[in-house]
C-alpha cells in the first residue's frame, strides 16, 4: 500500500462544533478509510497551518483522491492537502531512474529549447 501524508484546516464552525461536542474525529473516519481500502498509521491534532495531520496508508491514488474529495465535500475543512509518500527504498529507485531518462535541462551548454 501507498503512504500519504494528510493535512487539513477545520472551519471555524467545525472548531465551534468540536468544542461544544469534544471527540476523536480520527475514530469517527477510520471506518471510511477502512472502506476504501484503507488505514491510519497516526493521526495528530496540530497547532499553525494546518489543525489535523494523518500518515495513511490507501491502496492507490484514486482511493486516496476519494478519501480528500469526500473530506473537502462535507464542509468542516477550510483547507486540505495529501501528499503522496515514497519510501527511502522508491526514492532511491526514482533517482536511479532520473539519472537514466535523458533530460536535459535547458541551461545545459547544447540543449534544445522547447
Amino acid at each position: 500500500m501507498q503512504h500519504y501524508l494528510f493535512q487539513g484546516s477545520y472551519t471555524p464552525e467545525a472548531w465551534e462544533a468540536l468544542v461544544k461536542n469534544p471527540q476523536n474525529r480520527f475514530d469517527a473516519v477510520r471506518p471510511v478509510v477502512e472502506k476504501l481500502g484503507g488505514k491510519i498509521d497516526q493521526g495528530w491534532l496540530a497547532f499553525g497551518e494546518h489543525d489535523i495531520v494523518a500518515v495513511l496508508q490507501m491502496p492507490d491514488n484514486v482511493s486516496a483522491a476519494a478519501l480528500a474529495i469526500a473530506f473537502n465535500a462535507g464542509g468542516a475543512l477550510q483547507a486540505s492537502k495529501t501528499t503522496p509518500l515514497l519510501s527511502a527504498e522508491q526514492g532511491v529507485e526514482a533517482m536511479k531512474k532520473a539519472a537514466t531518462c535523458g533530460y536535459r535541462p535547458a541551461t545545459a551548454a547544447g540543449a534544445h529549447r522547447a
